[in-house]
């Protein structure tokens, strides 16, 4: 087996952050070998060593940005999309705050408080919640949020925000999304 063996394989099923010392360590003591091996099957090595992640793309290999196959795409829709430029944007905030952690950490009520101006609430507020509730766990299904220790009350159970997220929403989409987002608000304001 190549010494990379193991971290070549968690890469291909996601993300690597550096908190999973063994995977980090071996990517960054084996990272050249690793990114000329990743070449070969057609794939690149994105290492962020100061937020501490790593993760797969795949070359292109023709004009219509066809390539291997090796790493699985997920579509993501409309909804999902606004709570993860909106979840890049606590982060933001976070990173230009007198930060104590090297991790942002939100309960899900203070997410759901965050975002639910960004949605439309169905005449049932209990309904729109229940909504927000299941975008939430979505997002963490697709791996931009990881549950923290369970809680008995729902709105109290914390997620930490990957900071992956950064690779989805990058500075350039995220001041377009906010732009759009603000005017949206400000027009549901304005009509009611």
């Amino acid at each position: 087996m190549l010494p990379y063996t193991n971290v070549f394989i968690k890469l291909l099923k996601g993300p690597v952050e550096y908190f999973e010392k063994s995977a980090w360590e071996q990517l960054l003591q084996h990272q050249a070998e690793l990114t000329q091996f990743l070449q070969q099957l057609g794939l690149i090595l994105v290492l962020e060593k100061e937020d501490g992640y790593a993760y797969l793309e795949q070359m292109r290999i023709d004009e219509e940005d066809n390539t291997a196959g090796w790493v699985r795409r997920t579509s993501i829709n409309y909804e999902e999309s606004v709570l993860l430029v909106l979840l890049r944007d606590m982060m933001a905030e976070f990173e230009v705050g007198e930060v104590t952690s090297r991790e942002l950490v939100k309960k899900r009520r203070e997410i759901k408080e965050y975002v639910e101006l960004f949605f439309r609430e169905n005449a049932s507020r209990v309904k729109f919640i229940r909504d927000l509730d299941r975008l939430i766990d979505k997002v963490e299904e697709l791996g931009f949020l990881d549950k923290m220790e369970d809680h008995e009350i729902p709105d109290e159970q914390k997620f930490r925000i990957r900071k992956i997220i950064k690779a989805r929403v990058d500075n350039e989409a995220l001041e377009y999304f906010k732009q759009q987002l603000t005017e949206h608000a400000a027009n549901r304001i304005q009509h009611g």
